[in-house]
């Protein structure tokens, strides 16, 4: 009876050890956006307390970033875009859900970085975009490097550049992720 208890305690902590390998997470993941114009001031900023969880079995991943989280350079840049360009108070998340196409936890190398493909839908400022990007991987012990970039536009959101900014902000907004999942 002592032998049974013994092996269902083991089984039970071998199976959570197997669910809990199914999920690699952070909350600590960097994602900068830039849109800046040369010969004008840097428009560029970063958020590096951002949300991301990746299914190991299926490759769906889903991430999030509190709008406010965003730093710039000028301070006076961050309060223009949470007030009038992103309106964080209305909109405060931005998000993404998607999945890496022909994920496999097992196939991926401490050597040699690996590129997928990532299929997902943004949603930022009340608005959603499907987007396609290459992701890059890397296993690094038993975390899980991820970098990947992809190019926006306002519109795509229905965010409005005034006029008498819009030549010091590019019409495209460059988007780089870099989040070590644990």
């Amino acid at each position: 009876m002592k032998n049974f208890y013994l092996l269902n305690i083991a089984f039970l902590f071998m199976i959570s050890i197997g669910f809990s390998q199914e999920r690699k997470i952070t909350k600590s993941g960097t994602i900068t956006f830039e849109a800046s114009v040369p010969s004008f001031e840097e428009v560029k900023a970063t958020n590096n307390s951002v949300s991301c969880i990746l299914n190991t079995n299926t490759g769906e991943l889903a991430s999030l970033a509190l709008v406010k989280g965003f730093r710039f350079k000028v301070a006076l840049m961050e309060e223009h875009f949470n007030e009038n360009y992103i309106e964080s108070n209305k909109y405060p998340k931005a998000t993404f859900k998607g999945t890496i196409k022909n994920f496999n936890l097992m196939s991926l190398s401490t050597d040699v970085p690996k590129t997928l493909v990532l299929n997902g839908i943004l949603s930022i400022h009340g608005k959603t975009k499907e987007i396609t990007t290459s992701v890059t991987l890397k296993k690094i012990k038993n975390d899980i490097e991820l970098q990947s970039q992809f190019i926006v536009t306002p519109s795509d959101f229905d965010i409005h550049i005034p006029k008498v900014v819009s030549k010091k902000v590019a019409e495209t907004v460059t988007i780089k992720i870099d989040f070590l999942l644990k």
